[in-house]
């Protein structure tokens, strides 16, 4: 089974983080450790872009992608701001019909200035969160993760747990990752509450795309009297909690899904 520089990548990070262990992990996955150690290797030595050239390959590069494709994405990129690599990405390869990863559209940007800052920053977080919460549904938080099914393709968990409690208020599967995927997630999630009178939490989210835009700020208070609150960028423990939940539930799910022998059917 050939993977794609992605898929290894998304390998890379689920066996590493996996909390069943190294060996179980491969064994789930149908990977051999050779195979496995071999890519991860790879990856501490050249990072992402190993996965993207070979001496012995004669298949293209990112960077011998012709000077048109890369205008064409810059164009696209400056059109859909709030796009993100994957989306655009996808975008191209829909609407354009020109097959380009997301690693070569997140370098294409960042060479021509696009992008400043750092795919991943590793900082220290500090050993509790300054504002804790005191009681249920005084604030909640909310993120999206995403799973790639064999035979069907991406699909988005968004998810809204009580910071207090860790209950899951509400989650749901989404096709995109849109404001109106947000819009929806948090009306469900306050129907389901059945918050009383005066009784409004607050949402703290990352600073995603979908998160950001002005025009869900003024959703949230216009229809809710929720107040909308961003984690500090590259703070891994403001959203310390439902990052958790993603994480555990992902170990699970992608390991009898992730390269299941039935195509998942929607």
């Amino acid at each position: 089974m050939r993977l794609l520089p992605e898929e290894k990548l998304e390998i890379i990070q689920m066996v590493t983080r996996s909390e069943i262990g190294v060996n179980r992990t491969l064994r789930e996955l149908g990977i051999h450790k050779s195979t496995f150690y071999k890519w991860y290797n790879l990856y501490l030595e050249k990072g992402e872009a190993g996965f993207h050239s070979s001496p012995s390959s004669g298949r293209r590069q990112w960077n011998n992608i012709p000077e048109e494709e890369k205008n064409l994405v810059v164009e696209i990129a400056l059109n859909y701001p709030e796009l993100s690599s994957r989306e655009l990405a996808h975008k191209i390869t829909d609407e354009k019909g020109v097959f380009i990863s997301e690693s070569s559209v997140y370098r294409i940007l960042k060479k021509r200035g696009l992008i400043t800052a750092p795919s991943h920053i590793l900082i220290s977080a500090s050993n509790e969160f300054k504002d804790k919460t005191n009681f249920v549904h005084e604030m909640w938080q909310t993120d999206f993760t995403y799973f790639k099914i064999l035979g069907w393709g991406w699909y988005y968990l968004s998810t809204v747990i009580d910071d207090f409690s860790r209950y899951i208020v509400h989650w749901e599967l989404c096709r995109n990752m849109k404001v109106n995927d947000v819009q929806r997630t948090i009306d469900r999630a306050v129907k389901k509450a059945g918050l009383r009178k005066g009784q409004v939490p607050k949402l703290l989210s990352d600073n995603g795309s979908c998160y950001i835009t002005e025009g869900l700020k003024e959703y949230l208070h216009d229809n809710h009297g929720m107040k909308q609150i961003h984690g500090k960028p590259a703070h891994p423990q403001t959203q310390g909690k439902i990052e958790r939940y993603h994480r555990t539930m992902k170990n699970v799910v992608k390991l009898h899904h992730y390269y299941g022998s039935v195509p998942l059917t929607v």
